[in-house]
């Protein structure tokens, strides 16, 4: 009897509430899986200012006509009434700088492309030279497109966060050095020349930049130009020191007929740019 009350107080106590053997007890949950913090790509911006510097190549053509001079009979009539082409071809450095803003075209297929405008200038000091012509001494000179500047602005197209492929348009003006004639068959000097002077016109061209990072640091850019300027027509004096009439300090006709000069030019530069506020 006695083994018995004990058995059945044994059995008693295992079915007493909260009691459980371990296999019955829940598993501890897990400890929560680390997660890096997100990435948020960084947000690039056109918009701000910059300054470039670099250089290239440039090649003008003119038009000309030898023309009477004013003053002699048949002012204005043509010498050679068939028109010359002159060129001239050199280097050139450029310097300057702008502005630009940046903003959200239409969207089209669920794309929203990333416009510019801006402003621009530049300055370029140059060594392109050429040659002129009077036909009526026969004589020539060599002439060179000594630095030219330029204001206007442009537009363009963000292709990626980092490339920019833009047009621009504006207004130049162009400074030719004097041409001291020589004799076309001998190339002995005459003592004459035509003045120096400066033409102005217009300019359309286009680009593209892109960063130089990483090999510089975060806000440089490579641009690369093509450029057209379109100038009016000059009309230049050949005169020498001497008396008028035929010349015997310049062995020519003096003053002699005047030159009529409208030259075109075609440019190619690289420049290094810095934008200021490039992140």
């Amino acid at each position: 009897m006695k083994v018995l009350l004990a058995a059945a107080a044994l059995a008693g106590v295992a079915l007493l509430p909260g009691t459980a053997s371990a296999a019955d007890l829940p598993a501890p949950a897990p400890a929560p899986a680390y997660k890096a913090p997100a990435m948020v790509p960084p947000a690039y911006s056109w918009t701000g200012f910059y300054l470039n510097a670099g250089g290239g190549y440039g090649e003008w053509t003119a038009d000309t006509q030898t023309i009477i001079a004013p003053g002699a009979p048949g002012a204005g009539g043509c010498v050679a009434c068939v028109d010359q082409l002159q060129s001239g071809r050199g280097w050139m450095a450029t310097a300057g700088g702008g502005f630009d803003l940046q903003f959200g075209g239409p969207t089209i297929l669920g794309w929203t492309p990333q416009l510019l405008v801006g402003l621009m200038g530049d300055y370029n000091y140059s060594g392109i030279k050429g040659t002129i012509q009077d036909q009526f001494n026969f004589i020539t000179g060599s002439i060179t497109e000594r630095s030219s500047w330029a204001v206007g602005g442009r537009v363009g197209l963000i292709v990626f966060p980092q490339f920019l492929t833009y047009t621009n348009a504006g207004y130049t003006n162009s400074h030719f050095s004097q041409a001291n004639m020589v004799f076309s068959g001998t190339g002995v000097p005459t003592n004459s020349s035509t003045p120096a002077f400066n033409v102005g016109g217009w300019f359309l061209g286009g680009g593209t930049e892109t960063t130089l990072a990483p090999l510089l640091p975060a806000g440089w850019f490579l641009r690369s130009e093509y450029r057209y300027a379109y100038y009016g027509t000059k009309t230049l004096s050949d005169r020498c020191p001497g008396p008028t009439g035929v010349s015997a300090a310049c062995g020519i006709v003096n003053p002699g007929p005047s030159i009529n000069f409208h030259p075109t030019e075609q440019t190619l530069t690289t420049s290094l740019i810095y934008k200021f506020n490039w992140q």
